[in-house]
């Protein structure tokens, strides 16, 4: 008979069998698992064969962390994850990832922002491993340089944050992950190019990179499908990339004091030319104001198969040419989303210097008639003064509209851009937008400040 949460008196949780009370106590922190042992006999002992073991060792005494992977009676870790700190622990860090080698860890994450400890390397037995096949490692003072051959060939997604490694390190790291999948790299430091052409497997790549980490300028990956790219500084060179049907360009170029005349042409539209078969395409708000300094210089632009393309930009005038002349180059497009994220964007004051460096009249180069928005500068601010926010979003949506033939949906995800009463505005117009132009008009709210896309795992 049940009662309540109890069966004949004796608790339901505790019936349960040991399978399923593992899978419980692997979603929380081994400490917390371990408390359980105090509730009775039977949960004495159950945390121990738990396959799962999260440690927060920054407080913890390095003898009582003994201790409990002493007790520790699984014969086999699905997940070990630890987090602490290096001064004073570097003997117990290393102990904590022998121990989960050598139970053979599927997952291992190690996490550490000590910045007090420089240059600590792992030991040699962390880089010879057959049994992890997801590791994640963020710590600001770790130097990946193995000093002997790499040997994870089980490890299939590998995760890498605030860590430094040079091109040497980063090619025995890849020789010896024959079967990798999955590859990001974030915020890490020294290594300049990327060469993935011997990673058959690798499918999908992110790299964000900072102002302090430079990132590479060259990747070559002809077997991969997603690519996800987000750095500042220097641009960075697409030299194979055939096989991507996904990617993601949310650059920024913080300033163009150092630009070159050919800039242009062999950077930002030859990373469009290496894009020629992907079908799902992002581009961020810094790189879009970038083509249109391509396009307003008689840059010419590659045909595109995209047929799902995302705009994270905010809706500012230097970004118009560029998606102008971006969808007239994607005759197949299906599918338009602008998704109206707070961004950084490159200074008018930069824009309109280089156009003049170039011999163009910046007046005269916004006042084109093939802009989105007909009309000067002073034209664009008088009707953002002189008409709510939603009817000039709903003026570039039109416009936007009108220039692509083969569009079938448009989704405008909208930031912390229109209050109430113009959102309900904006419904309104897009019915209306959705009926003329025989398109799907959608129109979706969101408070978040910045959300960005990611690929399936």
């Amino acid at each position: 008979m049940i009662t309540g949460d109890s069966i004949d008196g004796m608790d339901f949780i505790s019936s349960l069998p040991d399978e399923i009370l593992h899978h419980i106590l692997s979603s929380v922190p081994t400490k917390s698992a371990i408390r359980t042992s105090l509730l009775s006999k039977r949960w004495r002992y159950v945390w121990s064969e738990t396959p799962s073991l999260s440690i927060d060792c920054r407080r913890a005494d390095p003898n009582s962390i003994d201790k409990t992977l002493s007790f520790f009676s699984a014969p086999k870790i699905t997940s070990f994850h630890l987090h602490t700190t290096l001064l004073n622990r570097i003997d117990s860090v290393n102990g904590c990832i022998e121990f989960a080698i050598s139970h053979n860890a599927e997952k291992l994450s190690l996490e550490s922002r000590d910045y007090r400890v420089r240059n600590y390397k792992f030991p040699d037995f962390f880089y010879t491993n057959s049994s992890v096949k997801q590791l994640f490692v963020d710590s600001g003072s770790v130097h990946l340089i193995p000093r002997c051959t790499v040997s994870w060939t089980s490890l299939k997604n590998l995760s890498l944050s605030n860590c430094t490694l040079s091109d040497e390190s980063f090619l025995k790291i890849l020789s010896g992950s024959p079967l990798l999948e999955s590859l990001e790299l974030l915020y890490c430091a020294e290594y300049m190019c990327l060469d993935l052409s011997q990673s058959q497997h690798l499918r999908r790549l992110e790299i964000d990179r900072s102002d302090w980490f430079m990132g590479p300028t060259k990747i070559v990956a002809p077997h991969l499908h997603c690519l996800r790219l987000r750095h500042s500084r220097l641009p960075c060179s697409l030299v194979d990339v055939s096989s991507l049907t996904e990617a993601d360009l949310n650059i920024y170029f913080g300033d163009l004091k150092t630009v070159t005349a050919g800039f242009l042409q062999h950077n930002v539209v030859k990373m469009l030319q290496m894009l020629q078969n992907v079908e799902k395409l992002t581009i961020g708000g810094t790189f879009l104001q970038m083509l249109s300094l391509a396009a307003l210089c008689g840059v010419p632009f590659p045909t595109l198969k995209v047929k799902t393309l995302t705009l994270e930009t905010m809706i500012i005038r230097s970004v118009i040419p560029g998606i102008t002349k971006l969808l007239r180059y994607t005759p197949g497009l299906r599918k338009l989303t602008i998704h109206t994220v707070k961004c950084s964007s490159i200074s008018e004051l930069h824009l309109n210097d280089y156009l003049r460096k170039h011999s163009l009249n910046q007046r005269q180069c916004w006042r084109s008639k093939d802009s989105v928005f007909p009309g000067s500068l002073e034209t664009i601010s008088m009707l953002a003064s002189k008409h709510a926010e939603s009817n000039l979003l709903a003026l570039f949506m039109e416009r936007l509209l009108k220039s692509t033939k083969s569009l079938e949906t448009m989704v405008v995800l909208l930031v912390d851009y229109l209050d109430a009463l113009g959102f309900e505005e904006l419904l309104a117009m897009a019915t209306t937008l959705s009926h003329n132009n025989d398109v799907s008009v959608l129109i979706k709210r969101s408070y978040i400040k910045y959300v960005s896309n990611t690929f399936p795992q």
